[in-house]
C-alpha cells in the first residue's frame, strides 16, 4: 500500500462535554478519555452546511497530564489520528487518539 494511502491525521476544535476519566494500565501507562463537541458551518458544493460532531478523545502516556486541567465547557484543539473501538455493547466507535492538545481561551 502506498504511503499516501496510509495517512490518518485529524485536527478538530471543540468544547469538552465529558469530564476526563483516567486509568492506569497494568504496565503503568496512564490513559485518559473525554469527549468533545464540534459545531461549525462548512461549505459543500457551494452551499453552507451545519456540521456537528461529538467524538471521544483518547489520551495515552505523558500527554495525559494535560487532561487534569480540562473542565466541561473548555475549548480545545486536538490533533491526532482516528481509530475504531467497540463500545461495551459491541457497537463500532471512531475515537480520536490525541497526539497534541491545545487549550483555547
Amino acid at each position: 500500500m502506498q504511503d499516501s494511502l496510509k495517512e490518518n491525521h485529524l485536527v478538530l476544535t471543540g468544547s469538552v462535554v465529558k469530564t476526563p476519566k483516567q486509568s492506569t494500565s497494568p504496565a503503568g501507562i496512564v490513559h485518559s478519555q473525554f469527549s468533545i463537541d464540534h459545531k461549525s458551518i462548512q461549505n459543500e458544493a457551494g452551499m453552507n452546511r451545519q456540521a456537528f460532531v461529538r467524538i471521544q478523545v483518547a489520551v495515552t502516556g505523558e500527554l495525559s497530564h494535560l487532561t487534569h486541567e480540562l473542565v466541561v465547557g473548555q475549548c480545545v484543539k486536538v490533533t491526532g489520528f482516528i481509530n475504531r473501538h467497540e463500545s461495551r455493547n459491541g457497537n463500532p466507535l471512531l475515537v480520536l487518539h490525541a497526539q497534541h492538545i491545545q487549550m483555547i481561551n
